[in-house]
């Protein structure tokens, strides 16, 4: 199992977890989701061309959970799981 699949299983689990934008950032790579980095200020937005729509991260540590679930979500949906 690869090192973004393991982050992404534990982020199912628990999403509450003290999650780093670089772990965000990771999985989404992993998975093909797009990344463009914070020109200024602190959100990430991730987006994808099977999504509609993008989703957008504040880089502020913890993470809330919402944040986390929306992208598990994100990715499952294009899985197709």
């Amino acid at each position: 199992m690869a090192r973004s699949d393991k982050l992404l299983a534990a982020m199912r689990a628990n999403p509450k977890a003290d999650w780093t934008i670089g772990d965000v950032e990771s999985v989404a790579r992993a998975f093909g989701v797009t990344c463009k980095e914070p020109r200024r200020g602190s959100h990430y937005t991730f987006s994808h061309e099977r999504v509609r729509g993008h989703l957008t991260v504040p880089a502020h540590r913890p993470i809330k959970a919402i944040y986390i679930m929306l992208l598990v979500e994100m990715i499952d949906s294009i899985a197709g799981q």
